[in-house]
Order: structure tokens, then C-alpha cells, then sequence
């Protein structure tokens, strides 16, 4: 099993999906049994990936990662193009929070989705496997098979079961992400024959790709990072590149939106960490870049977080502090240190949790009185205890309190951010303070005080079922707010990796015309740790 087991979690949900092509449409309660059969599944397999992880955390291999599968243009040999999986500690946190989220969102669309059941459940186990398969590829062209898939599930899911507004959001949403792919994939052409001229060899393998990626020209590496960032921005969302998310959040239905902000958001995230940042060390360090990456996080995290204080609609306000949120992660990750980047990732999982969760909240509110409307509510503690209290643990969570998830985030991307410019932490810091303000007024106006309105008498508490989908996203949220050091052993190999990467390779005036760089030695790896934590790689000094 060990050997398979990346592919066995891969398309377990892909095989839930044709097993539902042969029931009958008719038979709601078996489609909503096998499907949720089946991403319960997924989970379960993906269990035994843990303590596998875990015991190879600190092993060295030559590629730097772990449960590799396939060999290199052993899929079209004719384009170097190969079925190639393999994960590091990043993409483990991501496969575990995706396996966890997609039972979650299927769960939770139990009583949601009445028309076309037998679709929705086909079409949301096919973007489960298109999700898994990004965070697992290890070559290029199948990489983009599986970003490129995840378009149609997202796109049918937000335009059939959506609002009112549905194909409006539907359509922005898909042009705004296939337009960022094209200018990816044509980064992706230019790296596949940059290889070729290196070494005579045509490959779409990641890691032999990192090898001569850095060899390229800073002028045209320029012009390839932008490509690459468009398409990650896009997808973050990264502010200006951001509009496209309130629409398609608003008009999505429930478990669309969870799976949208928990899990396709990091997608961008992903892609920064794993492509821009080993592709082009250059680009991404040299000062004038770093300072713009910088410079649009920061204004990401205060511009959602003011307009989530002016929104009257809660999923909207919801979907902006996704905005300020992931800002706090590009940030991260741009500060080019370990500790920054470390809390990116970490901050990432704890976004797709606590914002997972608040989605879930607001989804339970419109399936009984169908309007989230801030406005027609008020006093819903003094009905619904339970989930007034759920709801609270779940806010305190996002909004950063200490012994939860958020803080340790925050407070190591913020670390890191002061280590590399104290000026960067100084203006990030404010997004936390207003993170708490809309969202304690937010809970103010709808749960506390005496009920106005008589629509809102005779709501019903949570039903076994409800609260089911939030236990695990609760126990997450405790765990690494509680104890957070295995996630930051997890993170430490592949991180100091990356940093070391950039650092190595930090000089914008390489040799064009160099021979191929040799792989690191195992043992140099292994050193890298404690003397790269809050180094900032950044700037002149480090350049040099």
C-alpha cells in the first residue's frame, strides 16, 4: 500500500464518481449515501499517510520528495511528459486538509441540494481528485492536466446550484482562472525547451526542471515570473486579482464555498511556494520585486478587512476576509525567511479550517430562514445555544486568539515578516485588529440581544449531522493552537529547503550560459535548519 498509496488517495473520489454514473437519478438516498460513503472514504485512506509521513519527516532523498511514484516521460514519452506523484511536508498538510474538507462540504450538502443530486455528487468527487492531483504531481504537464480539471467541476457547481446570480459568477470565475492558466502554461512551454537547450533532454519533471530553471537569463526569468504570478494571484486571490471571489463565494452553494476558500484558494499559495519561488530565486529576491509582493499583500489584508466591516451580507463578508487572510500568507512567503514561510503554509491549513468552518455557519442560517441578510437576524443565541457557541469558538479561531490555530499563524508569519522589515510587520498587524472587529461585530448583531424578528422564534439547533461536519474542524482548531510543533516539523525540511534554494541562487547576475548545477549533497541538507531560521535573503547584502 505504501508504495501506491498517493495514487490509491488520489482516485478513490474519482472512483466514488463513476460508481454514482450507474444509479439511477431518481434514487436521491442512494447518491447521497454512496457519495458520502466514498469521501468518508477518501479520508479514511488518507490516514495512513500520517504516521507514514511521519516516520520519513526528517529523510533525506535525492529529489526532496517523499512516496514517489512513476518515472520521469513514463506517460507520453513522446513529449517527456510522465505519471509522476511524490509529496513533501507542504503538500502533505494540503492533502490531508483537502481529503478532510472534501467529506466535510459532501456531508454538510446532505438536506442542501435537492435538483440534479446525482450531478452535484459526480461533479464535486471529480474536483476532490483534480484538487489531490495538483498538490501531487511531480511533472508539469500533469500538473496542468489536473489545474486545468479542477475549471469545469467549479464552474457547473457555482452555475447550477448557485444564487440568483449564478452564471454571472459562474463565467467570472472561469474567465479570470482559465486566463491566468494560459499565461502559466505558456511559462511552463518556455521553462520545458529552456531544458532542452540546457541539457538536450525534453521533460516536463519538476525536479529536473529546478535544476536549470535558475540558469535562465534575469530579464527573461522576469517575464516568466510574471507570467507564473498572474496565474497564482489569480487564484489566491491576491489584491487587484480579487474580484472575481466575492461573486462566485456569494453565489455558490454551501459546501461550493468551503471547498472554494478551504481548499482551491491555496491553489495560488501552493503554486507560489512550489514554482515561483525555486524557479526564479533571482526574481523573487531582488528588492524591487520582493517590495511589490510585499507591498500588494499588505494592502490585501487592510482593504478586505475594511470592506468586511462594510458588508451587509455575511457570506460576502466572509468571502473579503478570505482576501485579508491569504494576504497574510503571501506575505509570508514573500518575506523569504523560514520562519515567514513556515507560518504561511501553517496559516494556509488554518484558513481552510477556521474559514471552512464559518462558511458551514453561515450556510446553516440560510438553510432555515434562506437569506443571510446581518440585518434579519439578532438574538439567535437565546434559539440555537449550540450553535451560538460553535459559531464563537469558530470566530475567536479566524480572528487569531491565542491557544487557537489562527494565532500561531499570524503570529509566525508576522515573526518572520519583522526579521526581514520591522515596517512590514508594523503594517500588516493592524489586519488583526480589524479581523476582530468584524467579526465580534458581526456576532454581536446576529446573537446577541433579545429576538426582533418572529421569523427567527422557532429556529431549530443543530442536528447530529451539523454538528458532525464542525467536531473535526473544532479538534483541528484546538490542536494546533494548543500544540503546534509536529506541523512545524512537518514544515521544517521542505521550507529551510526552499530558503537555501533562493539563497544559493539569490545573485541576478549568474552566467547565462552555466552548466547545469548539481543536485545539493543529502548532507548539506541536513544542516540547513536553525542558521536559516529569520534569515532575510532579501536585499543587497544577501544578493552578494
Amino acid at each position: 500500500m505504501q508504495s501506491h498509496i498517493l495514487s490509491i488517495i488520489l482516485f478513490t473520489p474519482l472512483v466514488g464518481a463513476l460508481v454514482l454514473l450507474f444509479v439511477p437519478k431518481e434514487n436521491k438516498g442512494a447518491i447521497r449515501w454512496i457519495a458520502n460513503i466514498f469521501s468518508l472514504g477518501g479520508f479514511l485512506i488518507s490516514l495512513p499517510l500520517v504516521p507514514m509521513f511521519w516516520a520519513q519527516r526528517f529523510e533525506v532523498t535525492p529529489t526532496h520528495f517523499k512516496f514517489l511514484e512513476g518515472t520521469p516521460n513514463n506517460w507520453i514519452p513522446s513529449i517527456g511528459a510522465g505519471y509522476n506523484l511524490g509529496i513533501d511536508g507542504i503538500s502533505f498538510l494540503l492533502i490531508m486538509l483537502t481529503t478532510l474538507l472534501g467529506w466535510i462540504s459532501i456531508l454538510s450538502s446532505w438536506t442542501a441540494i435537492e435538483i440534479r443530486v446525482k450531478e452535484y455528487y459526480v461533479w464535486f468527487l471529480v474536483l476532490q481528485t483534480g484538487m489531490l492531483g495538483v498538490f501531487m504531481a511531480l511533472d508539469f504537464f500533469l500538473f496542468f492536466v489536473f489545474w486545468e480539471a479542477m475549471l469545469v467541476p467549479m464552474y457547473l457547481l457555482i452555475g447550477i446550484w448557485g444564487g440568483p446570480r449564478k452564471l454571472y459568477a459562474a463565467i467570472k470565475f472561469f474567465l479570470y482562472t482559465l486566463l491566468g492558466s494560459v499565461l502559466m502554461l505558456l511559462g511552463i512551454l518556455f521553462l520545458y525547451f529552456h531544458h532542452h537547450t540546457v541539457t538536450g533532454v525534453f521533460t516536463f519533471s519538476i525536479p529536473e526542471l529546478y535544476k536549470t530553471a535558475p540558469l535562465i537569463p534575469f530579464h527573461t526569468a522576469i517575464w516568466l515570473f510574471v507570467a507564473f504570478f498572474i496565474g497564482f494571484a489569480i487564484k489566491v486571490p491576491m489584491f487587484p486579482f480579487h474580484t472575481w471571489l466575492p461573486d462566485a463565494h456569494v453565489e455558490a452553494p454551501t459546501a461550493g464555498s468551503v471547498i472554494l476558500a478551504g481548499v482551491l484558494l491555496k491553489m495560488g499559495t501552493y503554486g507560489f511556494v512550489r514554482f515561483s519561488l525555486p524557479f526564479f530565486p533571482a526574481v523573487v529576491s531582488h528588492p524591487r520585486v520582493q517590495s511589490w509582493m510585499i507591498g500588494l499583500s499588505l494592502v490585501g489584508i487592510i482593504y478586505g478587512a475594511l470592506v468586511s466591516l462594510m458588508q451587509k451580507d455575511m457570506k460576502k463578508l466572509v468571502a473579503y476576509s478570505s482576501v485579508s487572510h491569504l494576504g497574510f500568507c503571501t506575505l509570508g512567503i514573500f518575506t523569504l525567511n523560514s520562519m515567514g514561510l513556515t507560518g504561511s503554509v501553517l496559516q494556509q491549513i488554518n484558513h481552510g479550517i477556521s474559514t471552512g468552518a464559518l462558511f458551514l455557519i453561515v450556510g446553516i442560517l440560510y438553510e432555515r430562514r434562506h437569506t443571510r441578510e446581518i440585518a434579519e437576524y439578532g438574538g439567535i443565541s437565546n434559539v440555537m445555544p449550540l450553535y451560538a457557541t460553535i459559531t464563537m469558538i469558530m470566530f475567536l479561531s479566524s480572528m487569531g486568539l491565542p491557544l487557537l490555530n489562527g494565532f500561531v499563524g499570524e503570529f509566525t508569519i508576522l515573526q518572520g515578516a519583522f526579521t526581514a522589515n520591522w515596517k512590514w510587520a508594523a503594517w500588516a498587524a493592524p489586519g488583526v485588529v480589524l479581523a476582530a472587529a468584524y467579526l465580534l461585530w458581526l456576532y454581536q448583531r446576529v446573537f446577541f440581544g433579545t429576538v426582533t424578528n418572529p421569523k427567527n422564534e422557532k429556529l431549530h439547533d443543530l442536528t447530529p449531522r451539523e454538528i458532525l461536519t464542525f467536531v473535526p474542524l473544532i479538534i483541528m482548531a484546538l490542536w494546533i493552537g494548543v500544540y503546534p510543533k509536529p506541523f512545524f516539523q512537518i514544515l521544517e525540511q521542505p521550507v529551510n529547503q526552499i530558503v537555501q534554494t533562493i539563497h544559493d541562487n539569490s545573485n541576478a547576475n549568474a552566467p547565462v550560459n552555466a552548466q547545469v548545477a548539481p543536485a545539493p549533497a543529502p548532507q548539506a541538507l541536513a544542516v540547513v535548519g536553525p542558521k536559516v531560521v529569520g534569515t532575510n535573503v532579501a536585499g543587497p547584502k544577501a544578493s552578494n
